[in-house]
């Protein structure tokens, strides 16, 4: 390397410190699990504590709670009313600021659920570093409680902005349902997206469709504790096998979930033979960017972790698969659908941060 070859000034530096923070993110993601799991933010939230007072409501032990307590207070989580006080004299707070972001499930800023999915994730490398060598990939059924922590993730969204903004912003969507038109929702994993519109539109009825048992059962409890079982109704079944669905849907829609799916044109061509005359086909997944460039931003990075530890082994997970992973660009969805018999797509004008909405046309 000749000296005009170096990088410039400064940049392993910055390079070494931002795998550094990553490193401090990842073991505050950790607390961040722990507290969460063991109940100590939601019993901040009801009142401060100091931390054998935070271990007696809890049931847990003072001194492993003493020692998350000064970390949550260090990390700027919790704060503290006397830094100068015998350690378990301090009493911490949780700021009321802080409350939707770690204890309420259903609040839009909720971020416990993404800490569980980046462990969930995580866990698997050791796993991953063999299907990276083989070929092989790595389902949900293997992954732990992967499929629970996305589930909890998306709840916030499909229980709100959903059905309170962007499904009401499509207005064919919005009247259809509205009016009773009946719904299919490919993919649901545990239910939340069915169940948010079911809650939304109660004319409307759902039926989920998802090939991984345990996630159906639990969409069915949820359904139930939800209150809306009479009008949905969940089944273990590939989509394109449901031989009386044909033409029976005002809505046929796939919430984040084709670019997991191995074979995702034979999907794409059953929702298509689903759709009622004048139906509508809608896919929602994630907003990337249009085309590659590097470096990406923000949304883009995470993207493409989900897609190196969960989505493209989940992906290659049965076999023969197109492997797309989660980065599915619109080019990659619009050549899936022409390929299922579609006239084409059209990206929809919905305001979301990560999610693009896309409407697959059936006819010319």
């Amino acid at each position: 390397m000749t000296t005009t070859d170096l990088p410039p000034t400064g940049t392993s530096a910055a390079l070494a410190q931002r795998i550094l923070d990553a490193v401090t993110g990842s073991l505050e993601l950790a607390a961040l699990h722990l507290g969460s799991e063991l109940g100590w933010y939601r019993a901040l939230a009801e009142a401060p504590a100091t931390a054998p007072e935070l271990a007696e409501r809890t049931g847990t032990d003072a001194r492993y709670a003493r020692e998350w307590l000064e970390q949550q207070a260090v990390a700027g989580y919790l704060t503290v009313d006397d830094v100068a006080a015998a350690p378990d004299a301090r009493r911490y707070t949780l700021p009321p600021e802080h409350r939707g972001v770690l204890v309420e499930e259903t609040d839009p800023s909720h971020m416990a659920p993404f800490a569980r999915i980046a462990l969930a994730f995580t866990r698997n490398v050791p796993r991953l570093v063999e299907a990276y060598r083989t070929g092989d990939g790595l389902g949900w059924a293997e992954m732990g409680d992967a499929r629970d922590a996305q589930a909890a993730a998306n709840r916030p969204y499909f229980l709100g902005a959903l059905v309170t903004e962007d499904l009401p912003s499509l207005p064919e969507v919005d009247a259809a349902l509205r009016a009773g038109g009946r719904v299919a929702d490919v993919g649901c994993g545990m239910g939340w997206s069915s169940i948010g519109i079911a809650r939304a539109y109660p004319q409307a009825r759902v039926d989920g469709f998802d090939v991984d048992a345990p996630s159906v059962q639990a969409a069915r409890r949820n359904a139930e504790a939800a209150g809306v079982a009479d009008r949905v109704l969940f089944r273990v079944a590939d989509a394109g096998a449901v031989a009386d669905a044909e033409g029976r849907y005002a809505l046929v829609a796939a919430f984040e979930c084709v670019h997991d799916l191995p074979d995702p044109v034979s999907v794409l061509a059953a929702m298509r033979g689903m759709a009622a005359p004048g139906g509508t086909v809608l896919v929602v997944d994630e907003r990337v960017a249009e085309e590659f460039t590097a470096p990406g931003d923000d949304v883009e990075r995470l993207m493409y972790g989900y897609s190196l530890t969960c989505c493209l082994p989940d992906g290659r997970a049965t076999r023969p698969s197109v492997g797309t992973g989660t980065v599915m660009r619109p080019a990659t969805l619009e050549r899936y659908a022409r390929e299922a018999g579609y006239a084409g797509v059209d990206v929809l004008p919905v305001d979301n941060d990560f999610f693009r909405f896309y409407r697959l046309r059936t006819g010319g």
